[in-house]
């Protein structure tokens, strides 16, 4: 008879630590290296409760004296059995901690160390969740050897990035897009700029969306036409075309968008009380086809309103925004946005056009 599928986990926590086990004896073992909490497999006939306590005990030498239930965690690892983790943190124990394990090495390691750890890119989803108190939780964590290939918060998907490197490839490392924002890691997006010349002032004129009051960040801001991010296993141009579809409602075909540059980004604020990270590598397309504004579907939780902005009426608001040091009615690179007047200036367009 195999192991039992389902398991505990257990944080022990003392003065803002907890008591992680790397996982460094074992040869044969899916947490090989990793850091970890304190647990393993029912015996047959053991509660949680039951397993939970002669865990912490076999493998630290503590009696847990008040735990809290906290979440299940089902962990999928291609090659391994599936297991469904009752997740626990503990802040009352007596006894001493053991001098060794033959799991690992046992150390209390301070919160704010935690995610510089060897740890599974899952294991960061349910620490934010246990730090931020959430009430019970269940959360479902799939792997490919160490790359997170799924992610489910209560029955919902939660969004996965690829980490990048500078020149827009990826690093192999997936990681959930909050973490992503709150650790400030360079990830992809696809950038599209609508533009359409205008026959008043022979200029241009480029339509800006006005992003959503309930988004997480810049909230009520002008952006680009159509922007987002580019999923876990996704390409620059089919998020390009699949962001163009789901927030404005506009069917382009590969064809229709022109990359125009690369441009690397970073910004940093607050929202909410949280501080928000956003490194990004984008490809920058431009889309000439003809738009009519009340003919778009908008994405309601995404955009509120579009509209035209002459170029160079935009450009001269986002730098004295820029220069202000804080972002207001717009929420667009400076340096960007001028790099798309260049190209339009190399492509026979004047940005400008005769200043009224």
């Amino acid at each position: 008879m195999g192991k039992s599928p389902f398991t505990t986990l257990c944080y022990i926590e003392n003065e803002g630590k907890y008591l992680m086990l790397h996982r460094v004896k074992k040869q044969k073992d899916v947490n090989k290296d990793k850091w970890i909490g304190i647990g393993g497999h029912f015996e047959p006939g053991e509660s949680p409760e039951e397993c939970l306590l002669r865990e912490v005990e076999e493998e630290t030498g503590l009696r847990l004296t008040h735990y809290a239930f906290r979440g299940i965690v089902t962990f999928y690892a291609t090659g391994w059995q599936t297991e469904y983790m009752c997740l626990y943190t503990a802040d009352g124990y007596e006894g001493t901690l053991l001098a060794d394990c033959e799991e690992g090495t046992l150390e209390w390691v301070a919160k704010e160390r935690l995610t510089s750890l060897n740890l599974w890119e899952g294991d960061k989803i349910f620490f934010r969740l246990l730090m931020e108190e959430r009430p019970f939780f269940s959360l479902k964590l799939s792997y490919d050897g160490d790359r997170l290939t799924e992610a489910a918060l209560d029955g919902t998907p939660l969004e996965l990035l690829d980490i990048r490197r500078e020149d827009g490839g990826r690093t192999g490392v997936v990681r959930e897009r909050s973490m992503v924002h709150e650790d400030g890691d360079l990830h992809g997006t696809a950038h599209v700029w609508i533009v359409r010349p205008t026959e008043r002032t022979g200029g241009v004129e480029v339509l800006m969306q006005k992003r959503s009051r309930t988004k997480e960040s810049y909230p009520g801001c002008y952006d680009i036409s159509s922007a987002g991010h580019l999923l876990a296993g996704s390409g620059y141009l089919e998020s390009a075309l699949r962001e163009l579809e789901e927030e404005l409602g506009i069917k382009a075909q590969p064809q229709d968008l022109e990359q125009a540059f690369w441009h690397l980004g970073y910004a940093e604020d607050t929202f909410y009380g949280k501080c928000f990270k956003n490194a990004e590598i984008s490809a920058v397309y431009v889309y000439q086809k003809p738009v009519r504004i009340q003919e778009l579907k908008l994405q309601e939780h995404e955009v509120e309103e579009v509209c035209w902005i002459p170029y160079g009426t935009l450009q001269k608001e986002v730098r004295q925004e820029t220069e202000a040091g804080k972002a207001g009615k717009y929420c667009v690179f400076l340096d960007e946005l001028e790099a798309l007047g260049e190209w339009l200036s190399q492509h026979g367009m004047d940005p400008y056009g005769q200043r009224l």
